[in-house]
């Protein structure tokens, strides 16, 4: 697995991307102050070699967790095995665990590719993109198996979280889930989870997909002084705040967990030869006055 890494930078924010650890973001910071705007990653978290210590990672062909061993496509059943040490499912996708192609790099942009033959043949890009202070990513993922397959994407970006944290995104509806993060029933938003208003990050355990989503959502980071004002395509997002823990993802997604078992498979496309499905978020840094 390759370490080697990618700046960009617009003068006033700078990323580094880690095409080799599952074209990931490392870092995404302020230039005149170092402030991290994503989960900072050190030299040890890029030797980890793993993207769940960096800043951001790409979902694809799948988000969040499959049950069952796999599931079914028009032409049969596609089996799975887990991939991941902390969980006995099969999680996000295999993206995330290859190594990624720089196909353009220039000072503000970057196209990276993935040619996956796991679990299927498909091709991944993500188009990587700073310019004002906003950081933009498209990703797009094209089927390359003869058989047509069920995909989704999703990006997992990592914030930093303080107690002060804020987060406002309009949402319908959450998913209730169970002991294993598996969603058990649709329902209404109960205080603690409607973010609507902005408000403090919950202090419970969180890991929830959240539907009806308007696309976009306010971070606010006061004991930083800046906030994050994000947009996007999609109109799910998942919500993880574990324990303990001085971050927190907000997760645009295309469907939600566990979605190949839920009937009508919500979110999902199915995909024949040469068809894409892409996925957008952009997130712009704004100092608090």
């Amino acid at each position: 697995m390759s370490y080697d890494t990618l700046l960009l930078h617009d003068g006033i924010t700078q990323l580094t991307l880690a095409p080799g650890i599952g074209g990931a973001i490392a870092n995404w910071t302020v230039v005149a102050t170092g402030q991290p705007l994503l989960r900072s990653a050190d030299q040890q978290a890029l030797e980890a070699g793993t993207p769940r210590l960096l800043g951001c990672y790409p979902l694809a062909p799948w988000s969040n967790r499959i049950t069952e061993g796999g599931f079914d496509n028009p032409e049969g059943w596609l089996a799975l095995t887990a991939n991941a040490d902390n969980s006995p499912l099969p999680i996000h996708g295999s993206a995330w665990q290859q190594a990624w192609q720089v196909i353009e790099h220039s000072e503000r942009s970057a196209l990276l590719r993935l040619d996956s033959q796991t679990p299927f043949a498909y091709t991944a890009e993500q188009r990587i993109e700073l310019n004002e202070g906003r950081l933009y990513i498209h990703l797009q993922v094209t089927h390359g198996a003869e058989a047509p397959m069920w995909h989704g994407l999703g990006l997992h970006p990592y914030f930093p979280r303080t107690p002060h944290t804020r987060l406002q995104a309009h949402a319908g509806q959450v998913w209730h889930c169970d002991v294993n993060s598996l969603p058990t029933e649709l329902g209404a938003l109960p205080p603690h989870w409607d973010f609507s208003q902005e408000q403090e990050l919950p202090s419970i355990h969180t890991d929830n997909a959240f539907i009806g989503w308007n696309g976009q959502a306010r971070i606010l980071q006061p004991d930083a002084g800046y906030s994050l004002e994000l947009g996007s395509d999609q109109r799910i997002y998942l919500l993880f705040c574990p324990d303990g823990k001085p971050f927190f993802c907000f997760e645009p997604v295309s469907h939600p967990v566990n979605a190949h078992h839920l009937p009508g498979k919500p979110g999902l496309v199915l995909l024949h030869p040469n068809q894409s499905h892409s996925l957008s978020l952009s997130l712009r840094y704004l100092p608090l006055s």
